[in-house]
């Protein structure tokens, strides 16, 4: 069998710059999580209420994916992106007015506009990236690309503990420097939506519909899917597998800093400057899951960092000093392949509902509105056995990469 490219030449320019889209959400997704310890200083908010900030991004998922795969289908994948891009920007400057009017609310609907901007966003750029080349090789085109997603939460928690956990260390509530960086961060979205107009998008085929019959034999596809979207198992299983994977990760990143705080000592800055170092744990994830993948079914190593997550949280719960801290960091590594993973496996066969179904996915990134609350009323009397609830999200996972993702014909 003659030798599959990673990517063709091309393809390469489109895909970079669909990378970038993976590298700045994954920056602004890691800052909401260091709002959570600003917001509980800045505006005297508790625990449980700053979970709410995970409600109004994760919540707009819910709200978006699904008009996001609409437009998606009927317009293309360049205009997909620019819709995303400019829904994030507008809940990026809705930051400048809510900072004056120091009102959590108004934050709130701040981070629901930018995770409408996310949703559609996440909804374009993962077909997107598998469209760049052939199916067989999507699984770690996307992988790839999430390594940048990566190295975008690794910035996040620097810049926000930076510009914000400093600025709260006297128990302030001035709200400049919030101000200050989202006005940064929103010239840098115009700038992406500038190069975005001016970019050529090539005609795409859509990697997971077949069109030789010698294709369709060696990968095990059927020529002709006739099932309705809900009737594929293995794409059902997949929005709740990633339900669940988006709520252990929005309820573990949330607290994050808390369990520095509260159960290491830490300072509030340098709990946040440690939270760069636990997204630095999910690019290295990423790259040693990529290169396994190319020896492990995608799968079955999606079962074994589930397994060896479920591990991490009964140790991260005990609140065991060092011991539980470095097993909170080692969630991260084992959590690095999972969303990508996820979503490759949802998508396979699914032929010409393949662009419904990346919404209907995306959507499942709701967990994450839902995890945080629940967590957070546990960690308001101890943030450590707040990770025993995470367990029952990697046993879901665990599930749907052991039996549940064959495709059924």
């Amino acid at each position: 069998m003659q030798k599959v490219p990673f990517i063709e030449k091309k393809y390469i320019v489109n895909f970079i710059f669909v990378t970038s889209l993976f590298l700045m959400w994954g920056v602004l997704h890691a800052m909401s999580d260091v709002l959570n310890k600003y917001f509980q200083e800045a505006l005297n908010v508790s625990k449980s209420q700053s979970g709410l900030i995970q409600l109004s991004v994760f919540g707009a998922y819910f709200i978006m994916s699904i008009p996001a795969g609409f437009f998606l289908k009927k317009f293309g994948y360049k205009p997909g992106v620019l819709l995303g891009l400019g829904l994030f920007a507008t809940g990026i400057f809705m930051f400048v007015p809510a900072a004056d009017a120091a009102s959590f609310n108004f934050f709130r609907i701040a981070l629901f506009v930018m995770g409408c901007g996310m949703a559609t966003l996440e909804t374009v750029a993962h077909p997107f990236s598998a469209a760049l080349g052939d199916q067989r090789t999507s699984d770690i085109r996307i992988n790839f690309s999430q390594m940048f997603n990566a190295i975008g939460a690794i910035c996040g928690p620097l810049i926000a503990s930076w510009f914000l956990l400093r600025a709260t260390g006297a128990h302030t509530n001035d709200l400049s420097a919030v101000k200050s960086l989202y006005i940064g961060i929103g010239a840098v979205i115009l700038f992406l939506i500038i190069a975005f107009l001016f970019l050529r998008v090539p005609s795409l085929t859509d990697p997971h519909a077949v069109t030789a019959a010698d294709d369709a034999e060696a990968l095990n596809i059927d020529l002709a899917p006739s099932k309705k979207l809900y009737q594929h198992k293995h794409f059902v299983w997949a929005v709740a597998a990633q339900f669940f994977n988006v709520a252990a990760q929005g309820g573990t990143w949330a607290f994050f800093i808390n369990y520095g705080h509260e159960v290491m000592g830490f300072s509030n800055l340098t709990a946040g400057n440690y939270m760069s170092v636990f997204m630095l744990m999910m690019a290295l994830g990423r790259v040693i899951g990529t290169f396994l993948m190319k020896f492990i079914a995608p799968n079955k190593l999606l079962a074994l960092f589930a397994i060896a997550n479920i591990t991490m949280c009964v140790i991260v719960a005990q609140g065991w000093g060092w011991t539980s801290y470095i097993a909170l960091m080692m969630i991260n590594f084992f959590f690095s392949i999972m969303f990508p993973t996820i979503f490759s496996l949802g998508l396979k066969n699914l032929g010409r509902h393949t662009q419904q179904a990346s919404s209907f996915i995306s959507m499942g990134v709701v967990g994450g509105a839902i995890f945080p609350l629940l967590m957070g009323q546990i960690a308001n009397h101890n943030v450590a056995h707040a990770y025993y609830l995470p367990i029952i999200c990697y046993l879901i996972i665990f599930l749907f990469a052991f039996k549940f993702y064959r495709v059924k014909h």
